[in-house]
């Protein structure tokens, strides 16, 4: 027998049917944040993708100016760690310290900020919320010893293909730094991205568009009639 270990699995027949990580997600090392081990996040703001997904944490993050009513929402209903995005690229300033405020009370597990976020908002950031900030890396540019020094306390490299290189090059710099990374679709991609340095790896899920296709072809094939 290997090393690795048996892990017996529970399933219900209703809970089935769920979006599952690539099992090679696990060979991250994870990040403890607050006591909790998470290894993988998954990428949605999609409340039944959240209650139906094997990811230890969600990273919350969307393409529009975020809003107190979608960040209460989103940590009512999920039953894992929420990384809330509070912005920083268009919106900026004191309302990005206000949304990251207002996330911490409803119970964030930590905020992340947009790529173009100012060093000086990190700093006015990090001394008013007391959970981890986290800041996006886009570029091996990035003066990453600056974005530590101004409060980020976790970085989220994405990259696109270019991912791996940046998570590489950050890791020999800062050998402890805490690296959240996209990892893309396949088992080959992520691999590289943990061999890279990342800690935690971010999975985008398939839509519900997507889910519900393969749904009724599934159904279409056994000619499913009531």
């Amino acid at each position: 027998m290997g090393d690795k270990k048996f892990v017996p699995v529970i399933e219900g027949n209703l809970r089935k049917h769920m979006v599952l990580l690539p099992d090679v997600v696990e060979e991250a090392s994870g990040i403890r944040i607050f006591g909790k081990l998470i290894k993988s996040l998954v990428f949605t703001t999609d409340i039944a993708i959240i209650r139906n997904c094997n990811a230890n944490a969600v990273m919350a993050v969307y393409p529009f100016t975020p809003q107190p009513i979608i960040t209460h929402a989103l940590i009512s209903c999920s039953d894992l760690p929420v990384f809330c995005g509070v912005g920083g690229g268009t919106t900026t300033g004191k309302r990005v310290t206000n949304l990251a405020e207002d996330a911490e009370f409803q119970g964030a597990h930590a905020v992340v900020v947009n790529a173009p976020t100012p060093n000086e908002t990190l700093e006015y950031l990090h001394k008013k919320v007391e959970i981890p900030i986290v800041i996006t890396v886009v570029s091996e540019k990035t003066d990453i010893g600056k974005r530590l020094e101004s409060g980020a306390s976790i970085l989220n490299v994405s990259g696109a293909e270019n991912t791996p290189q940046i998570v590489e090059k950050i890791r020999r710099e800062f050998p402890e730094v805490p690296i959240i990374a996209t990892g893309g679709s396949t088992e080959e991609s992520i691999r590289r991205t943990i061999d890279a340095g990342a800690n935690a790896i971010t999975y985008t899920p398939p839509t519900n568009g997507e889910i519900f296709k393969e749904m009724m072809n599934k159904y279409r094939m056994e000619k499913y009639i009531i």
